[in-house]
């Protein structure tokens, strides 16, 4: 079984390809997805990755490691909490 983690404080300039490739040491990984801003596509610093195996290695291993000069957030992605719907007028 797959699990999800929440990786933050990334640098601006970190691709898929570079997480995807940190990640790669601790297990395979499954899919990679950093978040762009809607309006500019400027990457906002975060993102998640599905790991099939090695998931608690790597957060152990990355959750306050330094990253292109940051220190990264690592955990275990907690579920997108339901929001409220609001009608369109």
């Amino acid at each position: 079984m797959s699990k999800n983690i929440y990786v933050g404080n990334l640098p601006w300039s970190a691709t898929e390809q570079d997480v995807e490739t940190l990640f790669a040491t601790y297990g395979q990984v499954a899919n990679v997805k950093l978040i762009s801003d809607r309006e500019t596509g400027r990457a906002r610093g975060f993102g998640f990755v599905e790991m099939e195996s090695g998931a608690e290695e790597a957060i152990a291993a990355l959750d306050g490691a330094d990253y292109g000069g940051r220190s990264l957030k690592v955990n275990e992605a907690r579920p997108r909490p339901e929001r409220e719907r609001r009608p369109r007028w």
